[in-house]
């Protein structure tokens, strides 16, 4: 058994796939860019914003399946550039709860809408 999880509080799927898949347990929120809910734009900032933005984005997702970030057992990040990455980690390690979950980090040629990173999550 398996179910959508679907919320206006994150930036809805930008081709056909879920926000997010609860199954078994597991919650599998979709990567998430730094898509503004409310306008559908990427958010004004460098990396620090993006980053912010993806998380918000994680929990709204996270929370409309009735979970939380402190429930996320591995996540990954992509990033348009691996320079970011000290940039990055001090973001997420601000807003992600301890301990944080496994992680993946990996540099990628591009990301949809232009963005300069993206986050998964898999989640209980």
């Amino acid at each position: 058994m398996r179910r959508a999880v679907r919320t206006d509080k994150a930036p809805a799927a930008v081709g056909p796939y879920s926000q997010a898949i609860v199954a078994s347990g597991l919650i599998f929120v979709s990567g998430q860019i730094p898509l503004d809910p409310a306008t559908g734009s990427i958010v004004e900032g460098g990396i620090e914003e993006q980053t912010r933005q993806c998380v918000k984005n994680l929990r709204s997702i996270l929370e409309a399946a009735g979970s939380g970030l402190d429930r996320i057992v591995r996540a990954t990040v992509f990033l348009t550039d691996l320079g970011e990455f000290d940039a990055v980690n001090r973001v997420y390690g601000e807003v992600m709860p301890s301990p944080p979950p496994a992680r993946v980090c990996v540099e990628v040629s591009r990301l949809p809408r232009g963005a300069r990173v993206e986050i998964d999550a898999i989640a209980i």
